[in-house]
């Protein structure tokens, strides 16, 4: 079938039942940067400047170079990763098929279905779109080189748009 997001909720699932703190960590790199399931594994403790707040890296499939802020939670899930080195020395290693099949298996445990690793890709994008984050920026932090891309990717958030008369009201106050 046709990949989809995963929702908070589903993600929220998934981690409360890893027991893998490794595993679990990755979920939630994966949910917070929008990375690839295999950047995300590939990603060392040298892509981390935590002097000006970033992760870089570049993009194993499209070789395109990322570089996005880390805020609070992405720090605290950091800090719980090793200090050099590969931050997931397990999953590094690990084909992308197993890797899938592990976090099958976590969704199995949560109740979870429809899902791959690529959801939070499609999750990602979706968040970005809803909360008003410039397309260029959400384009290029997941790496994308079309605007056709990424706009599939984020085609199904729901945008909840204010009213007209709302926005106006905004707008005039803002030139107060």
């Amino acid at each position: 079938g046709e990949t989809r997001a995963i929702t908070d909720d589903e993600h929220k699932k998934v981690v409360e039942h890893e027991l893998n703190p490794e595993r679990r960590a990755f979920y939630e790199l994966c949910w917070y940067t929008g990375g690839s399931q295999g950047d995300v594994a590939s990603l060392c403790r040298e892509d981390i400047n935590c002097e000006k707040n970033t992760i870089a890296y570049r993009r194993r499939k499209t070789a395109v170079d990322v570089l996005q802020k880390m805020g609070p939670k992405v720090k605290a899930i950091l800090a719980q990763l090793p200090s050099s080195g590969p931050l997931f020395p397990h999953l590094k290693d690990l084909r992308a098929s197993d890797r899938a099949t592990e976090f099958k298996r976590a969704c199995r445990r949560a109740g979870v279905s429809g899902v791959t690793l690529h959801s939070y890709r499609y999750a990602w994008a979706e968040r970005a779109k809803v909360c008003g984050y410039p397309e260029r920026f959400a384009q290029e932090a997941l790496g994308h080189n079309s605007k056709a891309v990424h706009r599939a990717y984020a085609k199904r958030a729901l945008m909840k748009l204010p009213s007209l008369q709302e926005y106006e009201e905004r707008a005039a106050m803002k030139t107060i």
